[in-house]
């Protein structure tokens, strides 16, 4: 029987005939109307009376509380559902109304059943009656509040937590406009170096020049799909880095050699597309396109307990070298920026000498849970 604790008048209407009575609200507000009977019975039988009777007691305040209960908070779920909350002064009508209406024929009802005159309890206007009514509308009072209560605890909960959803929301937004960002500041990145190497052939040998724009043109129809999906297998993007090298196979020639290690239960595990990318333009750049003698690119995938991880390894001028051409310093910085937004702390990307001499990238991340 929740009392209304603002007036909020205009919010009090009426549901639609179509909608459905919360019976189960009904059935879970009066559980606490069990304890409430108990209680009403025990003080009526041994605050006010002598000790006895307590059975008939308990009868009476159950069949007074019950009809109650289901004129007041029925009337409450039917107008103003479970979420709403009442007027206080309609409500307030339908206590007054539910009360003396709980007593009279709560009080006649209990008289059958237990097979005696209760005309004192049922009688407007006589001592008795008076005193009962007095009695159950100070009870009704008390579960009003508690009721009042509870039901603003449930929905000040509701509203944390539709907030809490709507931030992780926005959050997932945020996070999702940022990966986009960084993916779309790597695809120029590497284009650009490639056309600027595309132009520089084309005036010197023209012929290597058009199989590095097939090569091209071959590689941007493979990275197309996947290089705005949110994940890739593993396979995926090491045909996609087979399709790059062999474009810089043109332009390097024999100076540069390649090699892939993939094992065959890695093959289908997911992981951000184009995320190796960078690191392998990085080691031709840097690493073996500045050496006269070139050298080898090796890409590999492991799994280390539940991290999965990638490296990139050359034998070129290793990082201490420094950076064998001018650079924007993107690829690298992308990579772990992207890497720390989707898996934290869990991630990590380094660059440290090989022990054979040029560099080693290694990428760290969680191994999904599936493999899709």
């Amino acid at each position: 029987m929740p009392l209304s604790d603002s007036p909020v008048l205009a919010d009090a209407t009426i549901p639609s005939a179509r909608s459905r009575f919360p019976w189960r609200r009904l059935g879970k507000d009066a559980f606490p109307l069990v304890g409430l009977v108990i209680l009403c019975a025990l003080i009526v039988t041994y605050a006010f009376g002598d000790g006895s009777d307590f059975l008939a007691s308990l009868v009476i305040s159950a069949c007074i509380g019950t009809i109650s209960f289901c004129i007041i908070d029925g009337v409450r779920l039917a107008v103003w559902g479970e979420s709403r909350r009442p007027h206080w002064l309609a409500f307030g009508a339908v206590i007054a109304v539910g009360v003396p209406a709980g007593q009279i024929f709560g009080a006649r009802l209990a008289g059958l059943l237990l097979g005696m005159e209760l005309k004192q309890l049922h009688t407007l206007g006589t001592t008795r009656t008076s005193g009962m009514l007095l009695f159950t509308l100070l009870a009704t009072g008390g579960v009003t509040l508690y009721f009042a209560g509870r039901d603003r605890l449930a929905r000040a909960e509701a509203a944390a937590a539709q907030e809490r959803a709507r931030a992780e929301a926005v959050e997932r937004q945020a996070l999702q406009a940022q990966l986009q960002l960084l993916q779309a500041q790597i695809e120029p990145h590497m284009l650009f170096n490639t056309l600027a190497n595309l132009q520089g052939l084309i005036a010197i040998d023209p012929p290597r020049a058009q199989r590095m724009l097939d090569q091209l043109i071959q590689f941007l129809r493979g990275t197309l799909s996947s290089s705005r999906s949110q994940a890739t297998p593993l396979a995926q993007e090491f045909t996609l880095l087979d399709a790059y090298l062999g474009l810089m196979a043109v332009r390097m020639g024999e100076r540069l050699s390649y090699s892939f290690d993939l094992p065959e239960p890695l093959r289908t595990v997911r992981i951000p597309p184009m995320l190796l990318q960078p690191l392998v333009e990085n080691a031709i750049a840097h690493g073996l396109e500045p050496t006269i003698a070139g050298g080898h690119v090796g890409i590999a995938a492991r799994r280390e307990g539940d991290l999965l991880l990638l490296t990139v390894t050359d034998n070129g001028r290793g990082p201490d070298a420094g950076p064998g051409k001018e650079g924007t310093s993107v690829g690298l910085s992308n990579t772990r920026e992207r890497l720390k937004a989707l898996f934290g702390e869990r991630s990590g990307v380094t660059l440290d000498a090989a022990p054979g001499g040029g560099a080693i990238a290694r990428v760290t991340l969680p191994m999904p849970d599936k493999h899709e």
